[in-house]
């Protein structure tokens, strides 16, 4: 298959609004599920997904070509969905979705579909309950397999500050589902699944 991003990119920085729109359906799924685990909402994350591509069609001639385009436009995400969440007043109630990258099981078994679906929606109240930099460098980090490199030139971060809020963010929630797990109150595994972390 032909990468064709590179000559997209090309005439969409030259002004072609339908090269452009070919940028946006290749990316709008990953700038989508980055919203969405950072927000915690679908309609929040569709209106931040709209508002990332807009401002990075409005901001296209800052674009670095030193940069990959899809961390340029995750960092864009990034900033946005950061700065939505000290906005809020009220904490984020999660919404009844599955992660899309759940892996998807050749044996059909409910059970443990309904077990996954559970512990992924707890997974992100917790994460929901972090500052909005620890839980970005985590989304970024293990949901968009962003290297730390990565992960600072899309925050404008060190990558040593990197390292240090990925440790202190890992351990917090894990320290979080231990305690959860003490209470109770972390959805029950089926006997031979794996666990969360």
């Amino acid at each position: 298959m032909i990468n064709l991003e590179p000559q997209m990119l090309q005439l969409a920085l030259q002004g072609d609004d339908a090269a452009f729109s070919r940028l946006v359906e290749t990316y709008q799924t990953p700038v989508y599920n980055l919203c969405y685990r950072m927000l915690g909402d679908g309609i929040e994350a569709e209106d931040a997904a709209q508002e990332t591509l807009w401002r990075a069609y409005q901001n296209l001639s800052r674009y670095d070509r030193q940069r990959s385009f899809i961390t340029w436009l995750l960092s864009i995400a990034a900033h946005y969905c950061i700065d939505q969440q000290r906005k809020r007043k009220h904490p984020v109630v999660p919404i009844d979705e599955y992660f899309e990258e759940t892996a998807p099981d050749p044996a059909p078994n409910p059970e443990r579909a309904y077990s996954q679906l559970d512990q992924d929606r707890f997974l992100h109240q917790l994460l929901n309950q972090m500052p909005p930099q620890d839980r970005a460098v985590l989304v970024l980090r293990y949901w968009h397999e962003f290297s730390e490199e990565e992960i600072a030139s899309a925050l404008e971060m060190t990558v040593s500050a990197v390292k240090s809020r990925l440790h202190r963010a890992r351990l917090q929630l894990a320290k979080r589902w231990q305690t959860a797990q003490t209470q109770n109150l972390v959805p029950e595994r089926n006997q031979h699944e794996s666990p969360a972390f």
